[in-house]
């Protein structure tokens, strides 16, 4: 059942954009201007021009123009949050009573409060009820929803309000805080900087504000800068000072002179503090853009002790992300109105399961990001496995403003696609191949290779054998990891099985009984891989045993080799994902079983986290190559991603888990 609600969901997103605004184009004849083509479309001049930026300079004939293609967005912005009241929900109260109570809408109340459009209200719930300019031609009048007394439905009470608060002006001092009205492209780090405030201050003052819209009031500090909150020249943005840095650094970091950087930043003549929000160049004397150096001088800091970035809460962009979604569902086979066909399909292909399950979990990722602010326009191809297919699709749809494409999901229609979006310079992100693949600018491999857990397991070894009696079990068609092994790890004792087999006593002759032995494992011989594992499970019993492997192949799945015997030597093991904790609370695994009525598969989750991850780059960093280059780790339900550049060309995500098997036969990671 689960499945065919995917394919309902998914066959209407072929035909409409999902969680955004649909557009089209329009050509601009002669004789036309900016007035005469908002009042064709209905939408304000305002609005044509925030979507148009360069008509701004003049409009040339037979160029395109972006246009709404309804009239949200125009009453959007004669409709803005200003503020949220917190309303108890009452016995007997319905969401209808609500909007009658506080002059706004139903669908007002759920934009706000998620979780009313799965689930009725509660008796006792806390809900938020947003509060709105309603008039942006006298932005002065806000309908403020008194909460003491209920109005008789439909009544509105308007409160007026001083002009210039509107205009970013301060109001009064109450205490030691004030009031700042948020104007069109401010930031938290710009309104905390004028304010003389770090962001954990501005955001402890206002718990309830997440995203910042235009309109809004916010409680804010009393010192204020004589300065301008936004600043308008690419030349210069913000940054906050993070613990342990000095001036020093600071000027290493952003190649500028110390008297320079107190002079952009007066409140550094009182001293550095750790949050304080700087204003630091980004261009040198003579307009090139500065690359941003940490640690001069410096050694990179391992993978392993780069720390992980919550990027969520780092997000700066707002504007619509452009995400198309190619994956192989083959649907031209199935008849849309037959349930009995498409279930008979979905149970004979594999990959069209793994599409949907994938496709399934992007969808709960864009909701995710949704929530967080982050509006998304999604296109959605199919494929249907085919390279052809996908230089088509490409040729006859426009990519020129898309943000980037996930998927395909194999090795060659992801090279196709990157191939044919080389010139568009468009990210393609491929999902799910762990094979090389070729190299490509705009390539992205999300999946480590087997050849980068292999080394990620060598690494891990290296770092924390010391002290340890290492010893490598390898057959003869494992001859080449056991030489990297050899190499790495110099003076591990070898050990050679014959037929296939080994015995206790070869086992014995290498064991020390004063220190851990760590036990590699390479081959996939059932015969081999069952004999040892048992020989170790029983020696264990009196000497200290762990076992690994550079590579989980899928004889470690077999019958021959025992998951209790795996568990009681604490098998390590790499690999690309975690199992996620089933004990532990997660938001999109209850989420996701609420919708569905089953717990997400690792395809599924793979679609939600490499979704996710996408999108929040985007809001964060702009680009994701400008992500890639702040060399971060990001993490959610089950995979973390950390982009590296191939010498030759494209980007493979270095980031993996080392997973041990405990003696309960949970998986953890370790440590």
């Amino acid at each position: 059942m689960r499945f065919v609600i995917i394919i309902c969901l998914f066959f209407q997103v072929l035909t409409t954009s999902a969680f955004g605004q649909a557009y089209q184009y329009h050509t601009v004849a002669a004789g036309e201007t900016v007035y005469s083509i908002s009042n064709k479309y209905d939408i304000s001049q305002e609005t044509l021009l925030k979507l148009n930026p360069e008509a701004k300079e003049g409009l040339q004939v037979n160029a395109k123009l972006v246009i709404p293609m309804s009239s949200e967005q125009s009453e959007a912005s004669v409709k803005k949050v200003v503020s949220f009241n917190s309303h108890k929900v009452q016995k007997k109260e319905t969401l209808y009573s609500l909007s009658k109570q506080y002059g706004v809408s139903v669908d007002d109340i759920k934009k706000y409060n998620k979780q009313l459009y799965s689930k009725e209200l509660q008796n006792g719930e806390i809900i938020q009820i947003p509060v709105f300019v309603i008039d942006e031609s006298a932005p002065d009048k806000v309908i403020i929803a008194e909460k003491k007394e209920r109005p008789a439905p439909g009544k509105v009470i308007i409160e007026e309000r001083n002009p210039e608060v509107f205009n970013s002006k301060p109001s009064s001092q109450i205490g030691k805080t004030r009031e700042h009205i948020i104007i069109p492209k401010e930031t938290k780090y710009g309104i905390a900087r004028k304010y003389g405030m770090t962001v954990k201050e501005l955001e402890a003052l206002n718990p309830r504000v997440g995203v910042l819209q235009p309109g809004i009031m916010l409680k804010v500090g009393t010192n204020v800068l004589d300065q301008p909150v936004i600043i308008t020249d690419d030349a210069f943005e913000f940054y906050e000072v993070q613990p342990q840095e000095t001036l020093y650094s600071l000027t290493r970091r952003f190649q500028v002179a110390e008297d320079s950087l107190v002079a952009l930043n007066p409140a550094l003549k009182d001293g550095l503090k750790w949050g304080m929000i700087l204003k630091v160049p980004t261009k040198d004397s003579k307009g090139n853009k500065l690359e941003e150096v940490d640690g001069l001088g410096e050694e990179l800091m391992p993978t392993s002790e780069l720390s992980k970035m919550d990027l969520s809460k780092n997000l700066k962009n707002f504007e619509t992300k452009n995400l198309v979604l190619m994956l192989p569902y083959n649907l031209s086979k199935i008849n849309k109105d037959s349930i009995s066909n498409a279930k008979e399909l979905i149970q004979k292909d594999r990959v069209l399961r793994i599409s949907l399950d994938f496709y399934s979990g992007a969808l709960m990722a864009i909701e995710r990001a949704k929530e967080l602010g982050i509006s998304t326009n999604l296109r959605v191809y199919d494929t249907q496995n085919n390279s052809g297919k996908v230089s088509q699709t490409i040729a006859a749809n426009d990519f020129r403003n898309v943000d980037a494409v996930i998927g395909p999901l194999l090795q060659a229609t992801s090279e196709e696609a990157a191939s044919s979006l080389m010139n568009l310079k468009v990210p393609v992100i491929s999902p799910m191949t762990n094979r090389e693949l070729k190299a490509l600018p705009n390539l992205y491999q999300s999946r480590p290779s087997d050849d980068m857990l292999r080394e990620g397991m060598i690494a891990y070894l290296q770092s924390n054998s010391q002290g340890k009696n290492v010893i490598i079990i390898a057959d003869a068609a494992s001859s080449a990891i056991k030489s990297k092994l050899v190499s790495a790890l110099p003076l591990a004792r070898i050990v050679n099985p014959q037929a296939n087999n080994i015995t206790e006593s070869t086992i014995a002759s290498v064991l020390d009984k004063s220190r851990e032995n760590w036990v590699i494992l390479e081959s996939e011989s059932i015969g081999l891989l069952g004999s040892a594992t048992s020989a170790l499970n029983r020696m264990a019993r009196n000497n200290r045993i762990t076992l690994f492997t550079t590579y989980k192949n899928s004889t470690f799945e077999s019958d021959a080799v025992v998951n209790e015997h795996l568990g009681e030597l604490r098998f390590h093991f790499p690999s690309e994902y975690k199992e996620f904790d089933e004990s532990v609370t997660d938001s999109f695994i209850e989420a996701y079983e609420t919708k569905y009525g089953y717990i997400p598969n690792k395809y599924t989750v793979r679609g939600y986290d490499l979704t996710l991850d996408v999108l929040l780059r985007l809001a964060a960093m702009g680009t994701i190559e400008e992500s890639v280059k702040a060399n971060i780790i990001t993490e959610y339900v089950e995979n973390k991603f950390l982009y590296k550049p191939k010498t030759n060309g494209g980007f493979y995500n270095d980031a993996i888990y080392i997973m041990q098997l405990n003696k309960d036969l949970t998986l953890s990671v370790a440590k």
